[in-house]
């Protein structure tokens, strides 16, 4: 009976540490709560930089998928004179590309330096468009951080106020308590901040790439302008068809000179002796 009572006292124990052990396991649910109020910002930051993140990874991948016939296409209308037509085409195109070779296209016939400033504008505009929204990354990369600190700041204002507003009943698990609440706000802080950088970076680097590939579709149609004018097809030479021979003339057939008759020469009178 004492072993028996021995091992039920000892599973009652293990139980008993097993659902204290239960109890102090906190999730990150539960400190994310305890961080206090600052936690709703780096909340509010963190979805807005999720939002624009994707909003603008696809957007670029639009910009990526361009068409290799679009400048060929563009170039056959030129050569032919069909400005209109090819304006047309950049217009359905509705590409970032087809709207710089669309104003270089209204500029043909000016000097070569004015197509290429009126290209130059438009491309900063469609940059400047893709990159709509990257100063929200940019700044939640840089004020995340310093809102976590904030944060840490107050939440150890908070403890050592509890633990000196304790009196003779402080403890260290007072100050243990409200420092790893406190620390929360950092952790957070810092989750988002580097979360913000990296989809600022990565966005920046699909807009460097798209830029390079714009400068150089730019450089493409400007060549296309100085590219010499096809010269016309030569006129085919008609060759004469060769004169007809005149027609033998008809020459006669042969002439019989009937002789005379003897009795032609009876009947010329005789002379007189």
């Amino acid at each position: 009976m004492a072993l028996l009572n021995m091992i039920l006292v000892a599973q009652a124990a293990t139980q008993s540490a097993q659902s204290a052990a239960m109890q102090n396991v906190i999730t990150v649910w539960d400190l994310t709560l305890k961080g206090g109020w600052l936690m709703i910002p780096l909340a509010l930051l963190l979805l807005v930089s999720i939002y624009v993140f994707f909003e603008r990874l696809f957007a670029t991948s639009r910009v990526t998928r361009t068409d290799k016939k679009f400048l060929k296409q563009i170039r056959s209308l030129i050569q032919a004179g069909k400005i209109e037509d090819a304006k047309q085409l950049c217009k359905d195109t509705d590409t970032p590309y087809s709207r710089m070779i669309e104003k270089g296209v209204s500029r043909i016939g000016r000097p070569m330096n004015d197509v290429l400033v009126a290209i130059e504008n438009v491309g900063n505009m469609e940059i400047a468009r893709l990159e709509k929204g990257f100063n929200w990354l940019a700044t939640t990369a840089a004020g995340a951080p310093m809102i976590g600190f904030l944060g840490t700041v107050t939440g150890m204002v908070q403890a050592f106020y509890s633990l000196a507003s304790a009196g003779q009943n402080s403890n260290v698990s007072i100050l243990a308590s409200g420092i790893y609440e406190a620390l929360m706000t950092t952790v957070a802080g810092l989750v988002v901040g580097i979360l913000a950088l990296f989809a600022y970076n990565y966005l920046t680097s699909r807009v460097n790439k798209i830029m390079n590939r714009l400068e150089g579709n730019t450089m493409e149609f400007m060549d296309l302008l100085n590219e010499p004018a096809p010269a016309p097809a030569p006129a085919p030479v008609l060759t004469p068809a060769p004169a007809a021979a005149p027609a033998p003339a008809h020459s006669p057939g042969p002439v019989f000179v009937k002789p005379a008759s003897s009795n032609a020469a009876s009947t010329t009178p005789k002379s007189k002796k």
